[in-house]
């Protein structure tokens, strides 16, 4: 096996003060997502969404994600325990964050935002999702620091010992994760905004992002630990793979819409 290598969570330390490699992941995220929006603004001949769009949306993408993520964190993982104490679901410092909320969050706002603005919901929503690998990146090599969301034991040559999962060398599955979540799913979507004929098919890029996040996650769950405090919610179906089903299936939804409406 590989040794785990042990990095401090805490990246800088400024006295009381203490930023998190965690805290520095969703900052990259948010900033690079950004910039690369407004690069991929560039590359469209239509007028809607335009730079000032993006820049004005950013505000409501951090809240849909921080909200959300908090809030499917609470109703999905662990509902009970924040019923008995509901002022702990506020404390977003102690950590507990879910994609899916965060995924359904940003769809709230990209709706309500495209509604204010009059703006095509749909090709606003292909920009934003071709940017969300690179959060979904840094965010689960983030994870890997903190040794969290590790694996199941294995036996793989690669395989690591976590500081919090035992004395049992486990899948890194959330180096997986940033690989196909992260990297793989980006380039796939790059590919189709700059190769398809995107402007005509305004769903696709959004349609593939659902679609190949939810088999993606729905995999490496395959290898993933399931949650101490749920395990397997069917047999040997984790809850992650429940929450990305939909996903698959509404992301090939769309695709399928997208292309319908263009042959039209």
């Amino acid at each position: 096996m590989i040794p785990f290598p042990e990095i401090d969570p805490i990246a800088i330390s400024l006295g009381p003060l203490e930023i998190r490699w965690y805290a520095l992941a969703y900052l990259a995220g948010f900033l690079l997502g950004w910039k690369y929006a407004l690069h991929l603004c560039g590359l469209s001949s239509n007028n809607r969404p335009t730079k000032d769009d993006i820049d004005n949306f950013i505000p409501f993408a951090v809240l849909g994600v921080i909200l959300g993520g908090r809030l499917g964190y609470v109703l999905f993982y662990q509902p009970a325990l924040y019923a008995a104490s509901p002022l702990d679901a506020f404390k977003v410092w102690e950590g507990g964050m879910a994609f899916h909320g965060g995924a359904l969050g940003v769809i709230l706002a990209l709706i309500l935002f495209a509604w204010r603005q009059k703006i095509q919901l749909l090709r606003l929503s292909d920009i934003v999702c071709a940017c969300v690998p690179i959060g979904l990146f840094f965010g689960r090599i983030a994870n890997f620091i903190n040794g969290e969301l590790f694996g199941r034991v294995t036996d793989a040559p690669w395989a690591m010992v976590f500081p919090r999962g035992g004395s049992y060398p486990r899948h890194p599955s959330q180096l997986y994760e940033s690989l196909l979540e992260g990297a793989l799913l980006f380039f796939i979507l790059l590919f189709l905004y700059k190769k398809m004929n995107f402007a005509a098919r305004p769903g696709v890029v959004s349609g593939a992002f659902l679609a190949g996040y939810g088999v993606f996650r729905m995999i490496v769950e395959l290898f993933r630990q399931p949650d101490a405090h749920i395990g397997f919610v069917f047999s040997q179906i984790s809850m992650g793979q429940v929450l990305s089903l939909p996903m698959v299936l509404v992301g090939g939804g769309l695709m399928t819409y997208a292309f319908i409406k263009d042959r039209k």
